[in-house]
């Protein structure tokens, strides 16, 4: 094996050995193969890195106990079992849309994918930044987790599979609903009540993060990434975790703020015409509900987007959410109305 790089931590030092177990153990390189490691940018809940063989290269994740931001925020390693498991389940519906999983290694919390170069295969949120905004690959994206959600709604084996309340809260109630309800004491009822309606809502597979961040735009459409916070519960927060970053997108991009808007719109109609697991008025309610809160969340709670940061920003996103939260909303056309007022005032 080749030897680690001089100054190395020992955190990655144990990464590298852990992933040269596994590629071992899934015969993934031959005996004594040399590894070629790169690090890639994942976010702040993992390490992710390329790894090269004599036969190929392979994206390797391993979720982090304690993520990388500012505040405290924990959550159980574990969890990279149940992205492994999304994998599967969400690999069977739509095969086209999600990166092939090609191994599980449960001991070392370790799970290895076909690699995605990213010339075929460019990130969403970049293009975004760009202003490259494709109201026609937004729809894509709402068809894709549509059929998820459909497929996996009401399934009893399936729920069993993804019973991760306790993560879920850790990884994304928690750091977004209630620790922005800490901050803002007026709408803090509010807000814990969205967490807890959330949380009792047991409807169908959720990804937990479908941000731009976890979308890659593939020759063969969008690549769903990233879904370590799976778990058995409510698509509106699916589809409210999504529609938020196109609102935010027009403060990091205010010239693409109408494409950006075309897109929200374009996620909407396409995901409404596909739900048919329950009545479209009552999940459009309750994403509806959450939007303001994740959009508040963002600039107040765990995990603040590292985009916007100018001040008279923030306060445009909190005025907006924070009128949202005391006088809620039932429709998700009249909040992309008034957002698209208020950048426009």
């Amino acid at each position: 094996m080749n030897p680690d790089a001089p100054g190395e931590g020992d955190r990655d030092r144990g990464l590298k050995n852990s992933i040269r177990h596994c590629f071992a153990q899934f015969r993934l390189c031959g005996e004594g193969e040399d590894l070629v490691f790169e690090p890639l940018a994942g976010g702040v809940s993992s390490d992710i890195w390329k790894v090269t063989t004599l036969s190929g290269a392979y994206c390797v994740k391993q979720a982090l106990p304690r993520l990388k931001v500012a505040a405290v925020w924990e959550a159980p390693p574990e969890r990279s079992h149940f992205e492994a498991e999304w994998l599967r389940v969400a690999g069977s519906i739509r095969p086209r849309n999600v990166p092939e999983l090609i191994a599980e290694d449960i001991e070392r919390n370790l799970i290895v994918m076909a690699y995605l170069p990213p010339e075929r295969y460019p990130l969403w949120k970049a293009q975004l930044r760009d202003g490259n905004a494709s109201a026609a690959f937004a729809g894509e994206v709402a068809a894709a987790l549509a059929a998820i959600h459909a497929a996996t709604a009401g399934a009893a084996a399936i729920a069993a599979r993804f019973a991760t309340d306790a993560s879920f809260h850790a990884i994304r109630l928690e750091p977004y609903l209630e620790a922005t309800a800490r901050a803002h004491p007026s709408v803090a009822d509010r807000l814990n009540a969205l967490s807890a309606d959330t949380a009792r809502t047991k409807l169908c597979l959720v990804h937990g993060d479908v941000s731009p961040k976890n979308i890659l735009a593939g020759p063969d459409g969008p690549v769903l990434l990233d879904a370590e916070c799976a778990w058995y519960g409510d698509p509106a927060f699916d589809l409210a975790f999504l529609l938020n970053h196109l609102l935010l997108k027009c403060v990091w991009t205010p010239t693409a703020a109408p494409a950006f808007l075309h897109c929200f719109r374009s996620i909407a109609e396409t995901y409404y015409r596909r739900i048919d697991w329950e009545q479209p008025q009552g999940l459009e309610a309750r994403t509806a509900g959450l939007l303001p809160g994740l959009m508040l969340a963002r600039i107040d709670g765990k995990s603040p987007v590292e985009y916007i940061t100018a001040d008279a920003d923030k306060a445009l996103v909190r005025r907006f959410a924070l009128g949202l939260l005391q006088d809620p909303v039932a429709d998700i056309t009249t909040i992309g109305n008034a957002w698209q007022r208020e950048l426009t005032s």
